[in-house]
């Protein structure tokens, strides 16, 4: 069972499991603006997959879909992940993180309990969760799995009481859960609100480049494919009742960022001006931590994951989709999200 699956992390997931398993995977969304089923075409029509439309909130919904499928893995992806959003709307934020992450770990626990004691060791369910929970960092040192939480915003505030609701739920109950957090994802099909993809579509489009504040906000930078390696092995590999962090060591700061795809585009879109000619400041946006990252030597160690796309060659396959993929991302343009800025408003 992939919950979130139809998102951009969760597609990844399920695209690779497909291709690298024989496992059967489920797929649980509520398909809100950020979903696409574009995303999971390479699995429709198998008998090894299905989509499920269903709110994870439902607690009676997801208990019968425990009790119907049986999972032996569980990869709970589902979440309001983006900040600006969580800051003009943050109820959805623990509807979905929270109360969400709550229903999904009651259903689990009940399905878990009932099975036969020679079947409970192949269950594993593992949450998948953020970097941004440890707050901000100064100019050195990186998180560990042992950094106090410390968030920032009322999305990273949501996900560190999941977190939290995931280790109780293996420290009380026993459920094997293991958690991990990742740094900032960028890669194909991710929806157009975030960084990478907006800054790219928007070059594309000749648009203006906005960027928060002066651009010297930093950040680790995962490409998508290592980041569901790093599931899988956790998943399979990984110690219940233990936490990962995720990141490839990559820290950039956002305007580095934007000029690296400004620069990929002059080469393979070139215009009639260099594309960093478009980039604008604009106001910051409120609680934008100043620098993430993490250590991510004991997944490394324990586990022996490494990331195998430099931040280079993961950008330039990431340019590369969205120039070559309009017929994915269009339509989400003129139909769900234009681009305008998001976060700026306050809720009282």
């Amino acid at each position: 069972m992939v919950t979130g699956g139809a998102g951009f992390i969760g597609s990844a997931l399920c695209r690779r499991l497909f291709t690298e398993t024989k496992d059967t995977i489920t797929v649980v969304d509520k398909m809100t603006y950020a979903a696409s089923r574009a995303s999971l075409a390479p699995l429709e029509g198998s008998p090894r997959f299905r989509l499920i439309e269903a709110d994870i909130c439902d607690a009676g919904l997801m208990r019968d879909l425990f009790e119907a499928i049986e999972p032996d893995h569980v990869y709970h992806l589902a979440a309001e992940s983006h900040v600006d959003r969580s800051i003009a709307g943050p109820r959805a934020f623990i509807d979905t993180n929270v109360v969400g992450t709550f229903s999904l770990l009651e259903a689990a626990l009940e399905q878990w309990q009932r099975r036969p004691d020679r079947t409970k060791d192949q269950f594993r369910f593992l949450h998948v969760s953020t970097d941004e929970v440890y707050g901000a960092l100064g100019v050195a040192g990186r998180f560990t799995e042992d950094t106090a939480y410390n968030p920032s915003s009322p999305y990273s505030a949501s996900k560190a009481a999941s977190n939290h609701l995931a280790k109780a739920w293996h420290r009380t109950y026993g459920l094997p859960v293991l958690i991990s957090n990742s740094t900032n994802n960028y890669g194909p099909y991710q929806f157009c609100e975030k960084l990478v993809p907006q800054m790219i579509v928007k070059a594309i489009e000749g648009k203006t480049l906005p960027v928060y504040g002066n651009g010297d906000h930093v950040r680790d930078w995962l490409f998508v494919g290592d980041h569901v390696r790093a599931l899988e092995l956790i998943m399979n590999s990984g110690h219940p009742g233990q936490t990962y962090n995720v990141g490839a060591r990559a820290e950039r700061t956002n305007l580095q960022v934007v000029e690296a795809i400004c620069t990929l585009l002059d080469e393979l879109l070139p215009g009639k001006s260099p594309h960093r000619t478009h980039v604008e400041f604009v106001a910051d946006r409120p609680g934008h931590d100043r620098r993430y990252a993490v250590d991510p030597s004991k997944l490394e160690r324990e586990l022996g994951w490494h990331a195998l796309e430099s931040f280079d060659s993961g950008l330039r396959r990431t340019v590369l989709w969205y120039l070559n993929n309009r017929a994915w991302w269009e339509p989400l343009r003129s139909q769900v999200y234009a681009g305008e800025r998001l976060g700026m408003s306050t809720v009282r």
